[in-house]
């Protein structure tokens, strides 16, 4: 039986706020009652016990958890034969990269942390000069005696315990960029040299940059993240073709012109020849044996034989392939669901933060589960020997410093995200 007091208007009752200096007692009904209003300055308690808001998506940290912790074990299997290698060099030791990665990861959690407690309204705010970081980072890559090259790449700012990538804070940069140009020229958007000009310009200078390292693979990625963007913030359908089909002959005309790209897809086509086996198809077909070696269930965690000196990279591009030699098929197909879970959950809050008119905060999280789904969509086809060799990590999981770092703080704005999306779905303030 309901019963009623009559309190000072606004007045909530027994919800351990405290107002005007006093609170009123209840009787324990073994659920904490909601005040309800009846008329005027009466108030009702009910049976309802009140609803406890989770700050964020709790499923989609421990997902992120889970790929974090399984890339940290598969590191240090597929490093841990590393220093055997005559061709490492001395002061290699077995946790030489298991120790890097951990450090790497401390540090992008915590830089994670402080990027999730600023608000999507500031980094609208920063967006352009997040990008125009990047290009100048880029620029700087170039530049001898700054830039580090390995194996002919200059990619790499030495910066003491880690070497950080500028292509990885360019993804970044792009997608904050691509998604406040979108919410600026929302009224322009059915008018392609308007809307579609400017963004593909600036696209083109970090697109000119990354080819000058060269870092084909980032640019894919990129331009991919753009489009996608650009077609999300409502750009019509018969501009979106156009521009895939503009990009499809840019990346055709750049195979077409390099001599190393061309036997690249040759070697993609026929790895077993004996042209390409010990060529530009080695690092395919071993990846390949490797997982052939894993069958249903795989050999067992430290197992994996291809990792000993025969697959190259394989703690960073080819993560994947030790993953299928020592845990499978089954591994292979759990790492697969992660992502693609992941991928959809990152894509539902950026939708449900545009329905709020959020367009902003909804482009941003959708961006980065464009980057995360199709990064790791390129990884595991090369892995898998069903698209051509590319220089591109498994995010989350692969070693590198850079890599985990931005991917880790775009995370963190997507938390940040649906964070904001339920404050306002219970009726709190920004």
């Amino acid at each position: 039986m309901n019963q009623t007091v009559a309190m000072p208007t606004g007045f909530f009752g027994r919800l351990g706020q405290r107002m005007r200096g006093w609170v009123v007692d209840q009787p324990q009904t073994g659920l904490d009652a909601l005040p309800v209003r009846v008329h005027g300055n009466e108030f009702t308690r009910t049976a309802a016990s009140p609803v406890h808001v989770k700050g964020f998506d709790q499923h989609l940290v421990w997902v992120v958890f889970a790929l974090l912790m399984f890339g940290l074990v598969m590191v240090y299997s597929a490093s841990i034969a590393i220093p055997d290698n005559p061709r490492s060099g001395p002061g290699f030791t077995p946790t030489h990269f298991l120790v890097r990665h951990v450090v790497s990861l401390g540090v992008a959690c915590v830089l994670a942390l402080l990027a999730f407690q600023i608000p999507l309204d500031t980094w609208e705010r920063v967006a352009p000069w997040v990008f125009v970081i990047s290009i100048v980072l880029l620029m700087l890559v170039l530049v001898p005696f700054i830039g580090k090259a390995v194996n002919g790449a200059r990619r790499w700012i030495p910066l003491g315990l880690m070497n950080f990538q500028p292509s990885e804070l360019a993804k970044f940069g792009v997608l904050l960029y691509a998604a406040n140009y979108m919410v600026r020229k929302m009224d322009v958007k059915e008018k392609f040299f308007k809307a579609v000009l400017p963004m593909g310009a600036a696209v083109t200078i970090v697109g000119l940059l990354l080819l000058s390292e060269p870092d084909m693979g980032a640019f894919m990625v990129i331009a991919v993240i753009a489009m996608g963007i650009l077609f999300l913030g409502g750009v019509n359908a018969r501009m979106f073709f156009l521009i895939a089909m503009a990009l499809i002959g840019v990346f055709g005309l750049i195979i077409a012109s390099s001599e190393w790209r061309r036997e690249r897809i040759f070697a993609y086509l026929d790895p077993w020849s004996i042209e390409h086996a010990l060529g530009k198809g080695y690092q395919l077909s071993h990846s390949l044996i490797a997982i052939g070696r894993g069958e249903i269930f795989g050999v067992g965690l430290g197992g994996s034989v291809e990792k000993l000196h025969w697959l190259p990279e394989a703690h960073t591009d080819f993560l994947l392939a030790v993953i299928g030699e020592e845990f499978g098929f089954v591994g292979v197909v759990v790492i697969i669901g992660l992502f693609m879970w992941l991928t959809r959950r990152i894509m539902y809050i950026g939708r449900q933060a545009i329905a709020m008119d959020r367009v902003f905060s909804g482009l941003v999280a959708q961006g980065v589960g464009i980057w995360m789904g199709f990064q790791s969509f390129i990884n595991m086809g090369v892995n898998l020997g069903a698209l051509p060799t590319k220089g591109l990590t498994l995010p989350l999981m692969s070693y590198g410093g850079s890599a985990i770092l931005l991917n880790l703080i775009a995370i963190a704005i997507v938390l940040r995200v649906d964070y904001e999306n339920r404050v306002l779905m219970h009726g709190g303030r920004l």
